[in-house]
């Protein structure tokens, strides 16, 4: 597994697939890994010198490895250059003009200034796809405006609906906005290619590649259910609702005698007869208070309160085993160390251990989701050292000499 080795994909349902990527930090890289991981050769620029943030954006590295960085450049090969000179904006070209898809989350218009625009990419390569991931959408009003991921998760609407109703709203603890931005960029991108292979976008020789056009706060907002229909119809405001779903009962955390909390989701009224059953309080679903999903909704609270005092009798492994036995649905809170620990998470691949050039076993997540014909696959990590793929892909792709490799990185282009 040496870095520089040569790792062009010969397998995957993506396979023969060339995406260049573009950009830093999450929500690009996030989009074109998941390309990689289905067998797309990636290849990732980045500036000379610096690289990515995402190499030192974490807060723990191992053996000089950060590993947030390793976890969003795995199956990639990575490359130099500045694309603020001339030539490395051409060798730019000249790389997504033998490419499939081209992936970049900077600020609007960026592009455009470095004559990287569609227009100008679409000339070279009609049939190219233009993932273009950003706070607010490369039109409107607010298209100028800086957008990280955070604000696309405040303004999309997740945060104001996130954690208690006495206490300030709060986020969760992953980059939520970036990483749905970077879903709906690789869906966007597959929806392109097969409408080019379909024919859908016009007759061979013309443009028939085309802009996905991602937003951070359209990404959130779009996994936002009826928010927006439950205040234009009816006049109610979303409000947070802490670890429940409001009129949705039982479905909430509840204490075990270890100190585990344990989710019970047991709200759809089939399901509540069996944990009425295993409790043995059967009275419960036939109680007025209870018997229906709206009637448990109006007493949450109360059914809250009946099921906790319940499992405080158990330990959380006990529970979820009696639990399981019955049919309810349950589970423990995880923890990374839970995980790790987990036979599931073995038996489907989700934690998946790879020997590192430095010697570093590391623990990498599994293919999401998992093709029963053409799966994914992890190949490799991302290379430690900047411009790892320098000479395969400039000499080997788009045929420069060394020498001119090296006057190329002589003056920094590369």
């Amino acid at each position: 597994m040496t870095e520089d080795r040569a790792r062009v994909p010969e397998g995957g349902p993506l396979a023969g697939l060339r995406v260049v990527e573009m950009g830093s930090l999450i929500a690009g890289p996030l989009c074109a890994r998941l390309l990689a991981d289905f067998g797309a050769d990636v290849i990732k620029i980045e500036p000379p010198g610096a690289g990515d943030p995402l190499r030192h954006w974490g807060t723990d590295n191992v053996n000089g490895r950060d590993l947030l960085w390793t976890i969003y450049a795995r199956n990639k090969r990575c490359v130099t250059l500045d694309l603020r000179q001339d030539k490395g904006r051409d060798l730019a070209k000249q790389l997504i003009a033998k490419s499939n898809v081209v992936v970049e989350n900077f600020r609007p218009g960026t592009m455009e200034k470095w004559g990287l625009g569609p227009q100008d990419l679409f000339a070279a390569n009609p049939d190219l796809v233009m993932v273009r991931v950003s706070g607010f959408g490369q039109t409107g009003p607010y298209s100028q405006k800086a957008g990280f991921g955070s604000v696309g998760e405040a303004m999309g609407g997740i945060r104001y609906t996130t954690g208690y109703p006495d206490r300030a709203s709060t986020r969760t603890g992953v980059s939520l906005g970036d990483s749905l931005a970077a879903m709906f960029g690789a869906l966007g991108a597959l929806a392109s290619l097969q409408a080019i292979k379909s024919g859908a976008r016009g007759e061979p020789g013309a443009v028939r590649g085309q802009v996905v056009d991602v937003a951070v706060y359209e990404a959130v907002y779009a996994l936002m259910e009826s928010l927006v229909p439950d205040y234009q119809l009816l006049g109610k405001v979303r409000e947070r609702s802490g670890p429940v779903l409001p009129h949705v009962a039982p479905s909430n955390t509840y204490p075990c005698s270890d100190g585990v909390d344990v989710l019970i989701a047991a709200n759809a009224d089939n399901v509540f007869r069996r944990l009425c059953d295993v409790m043995e309080q059967p009275e419960l679903a036939t109680d007025p208070r209870f018997a229906t999903h709206t009637a448990r909704g109006e007493n949450q609270d109360e059914i809250d309160g009946i099921v906790g005092q319940w499992t405080q009798q158990f330990d959380s492994r006990a529970l979820v085993t009696l639990l399981d036995e019955a049919g309810v649905p349950a589970g423990p809170i995880y923890t990374a160390r839970n995980m790790v620990d987990d036979p599931h998470f073995a038996a489907r691949g989700m934690i998946q251990k790879m020997m590192l050039d430095e010697g570093l076993e590391f623990p990498m997540p599994g293919i999401v989701p998992n093709l029963s014909g053409t799966p994914g696959e992890v190949r490799w990590a991302g290379p430690l050292t900047l411009g790892s793929h320098n000479a395969e892909v400039f000499e080997g792709l788009l045929g420069l000499s060394a020498a001119e490799r090296a006057a190329l990185q002589e003056a920094g282009v590369i």
